[in-house]
């Protein structure tokens, strides 16, 4: 069954009545598959979707804003052709008022993900299954932490949350495809999937913490003495040839700063992944509905820029995303995307930098090992139960790998510990 075939069986009602809080109230689960359909009002309402919504418990995160999500779609970096069709599964009280919701998408694939599950599709499908279509609860192509169960303000979250992972049960029956994936979820919700039965995943980042230093130099003196030198003579090499940096949040990003951070993306991501996710207009439009949001580390040689990492400006945390280059320079990467994430942090007063997927090299530079999580429901029994004792195996060997990465960090012993 094609992807565009699936879509045309939207849910429509999914409603019972659920005990919460002890209270008693008819909900009812829908799928809106266009998120330009959802207000931005009604979305703001929900937690860690906006600045408004945003507390010490939920942060403000920018990638499940209604500026950033509905870019994607409108951008048409995330639509049927490329294989992320939204499916955002709604919860609505009796009134039509959106409660709770679910980022989701159908998808025909599983590039854009950063979590793997290519080996249980080709499984699957040498056994005769489908595996494809799926659901994806996710932020397109974004590979940070943040809340996955979005619960509007004055509901009991906890409760709320529970019947949003039931309901999301009920959405991948009723569609009929083979599995729903929901990744990247704070450790906070990690038990209200575990409780409905979810398949537990685990991987690792690593995220540099602020542990209050005045700025960079009061970090390094925290590293062992021959890490410390490294990273300030790498630091010099990396300016060499005349580069300077410049920090773009705001007005700076203007369509001809875009049009150049555009040509950096295409070059480096055509090289690194064959085919660049993101579309021009994207930029433009996060640029125009949330620039405050948007840090650009731009670097300057001969009067021109020639690389640049887009980095994006949460509650508590600056989020990493991608770089690129048009011209080589020895450990100009390192800077460009790490060394000027921690300056910026530091000087903003933010308690860390996530700079992405995978890379151990981030460990030398202060970026420590972190545990991310994601929740997985699958339908068939078979497939699920071997994935269960797959993922066993894995949790192990991912908890092993930490401890050890985490036992060489560049910290001098018992300055620092694990993040969890």
């Amino acid at each position: 069954m094609l992807l565009s075939d699936i879509a045309s069986r939207i849910l429509r009602g999914v409603t019972g009545s659920h005990e919460y809080s002890g209270m008693t109230a008819n909900l009812t689960i829908r799928i809106e598959k266009s998120f330009a359909a959802i207000s931005p009002q009604s979305w703001s309402r929900l937690s860690g979707a906006s600045k408004a919504s945003a507390s010490e418990e939920t942060p403000y995160n920018p990638f499940l804003s209604h500026a950033f999500l509905s870019a994607l779609e409108e951008s048409r970096s995330a639509n049927a052709k490329s294989g992320w069709l939204g499916h955002h599964v709604l919860l609505e009280n009796e009134s039509g008022m959106l409660v709770g919701a679910i980022p989701a998408y159908l998808k025909n694939h599983s590039q854009g993900e950063y979590v793997f599950d290519h080996g249980w599709a080709d499984a699957f499908e040498r056994a005769g299954g489908r595996y494809y279509p799926k659901l994806q609860c996710s932020i397109p192509f974004t590979p940070a932490t943040g809340s996955r169960l979005l619960v509007a303000e004055g509901y009991d979250r906890e409760g709320m949350q529970a019947t949003l992972a039931a309901g999301l049960q009920e959405v991948t029956r009723q569609l009929g495809v083979s599995s729903a994936h929901v990744t990247f979820v704070p450790d906070e919700e990690v038990e209200i999937f575990t409780d409905a039965e979810y398949l537990h995943r685990t991987d690792k980042q690593f995220h540099f913490i602020n542990e209050g230093y005045a700025d960079h130099n009061a970090f390094l003196e925290t590293l062992a003495s021959r890490k410390r030198k490294a990273l300030k003579k790498e630091r010099r090499a990396a300016l060499e040839n005349g580069i300077t940096i410049d920090w773009l949040t705001g007005k700076d990003l203007t369509e001809e700063i875009w049009d150049q951070f555009f040509d950096f993306y295409m070059d480096t991501g055509g090289r690194k992944w064959g085919r660049p996710y993101l579309t021009r207009s994207f930029y433009s439009l996060i640029g125009e509905r949330m620039p405050e949001d948007v840090l650009l580390v731009m670097a300057k040689r001969d009067g021109r820029y020639i690389a640049g990492a887009i980095n994006f400006i949460g509650g508590d945390t600056l989020y990493g995303r991608h770089w690129g280059c048009i011209e080589d320079h020895p450990f100009l990467h390192f800077e460009v995307c790490y060394h000027q994430a921690i300056d910026f942090a530091l000087a903003k007063g933010l308690k860390r930098v996530e700079a992405g997927a995978q890379g151990e090299h981030k460990l030398a530079r202060g970026y420590l090992p972190v545990t991310t999580h994601s929740m997985h429901y699958i339908a068939h029994p078979g497939l699920r139960h071997a994935v269960a004792d797959y993922l066993e195996r894995e949790r192990d060997d991912v908890e092993h790998m930490n401890e050890y990465l985490s036992e060489h960090s560049p910290f001098r012993k018992g300055e620092r510990q694990q993040e969890d």
